[in-house]
């Protein structure tokens, strides 16, 4: 299984992002999807998810939400992160992840079966 992150960047406070996560060596239409951050120096903390079921129930961080929005294409296997209204305070590695089955929770990074290797986002004042 891979996750590949993609679209990472120096960007203006204020400005915008897309990234990508392309999923291969799964069945991503039955994997629920999340986004995961960490800050410099900080814990990595959940950012966003979203649900194999439907594929379209979502979940975001109080921080992000109104500003962040995560989508998924499943015929691409990939999952989306479109970011706006960036702060200096969303300047983090990102990761995305994939967690199997019917689990409530996804929000906790225990509950994921994959990793992918993280894209910077740095956001300047």
């Amino acid at each position: 299984v891979q996750l590949q992150a993609s679209g990472g960047g120096l960007v203006q406070a204020g400005g915008s992002l897309r990234l990508s996560c392309a999923a291969s060596g799964l069945t991503f239409s039955t994997y629920n999807m999340g986004w995961f951050r960490q800050p410099p120096g900080k814990e990595r903390e959940f950012v966003a998810a979203i649900r194999w079921t439907d594929g379209h129930t979502t979940y975001y961080t109080d921080s992000v939400k109104g500003r962040f929005t995560i989508s998924r294409d499943n015929p691409k296997k990939t999952v989306y992160l479109q970011m706006n209204s960036l702060k200096p305070e969303d300047t983090a590695v990102y990761y995305c992840a994939a967690k199997f089955g019917l689990g409530m929770v996804l929000q906790t990074s225990g509950e994921y079966n994959y990793w992918g290797q993280g894209t910077l986002v740095t956001v300047s004042s």
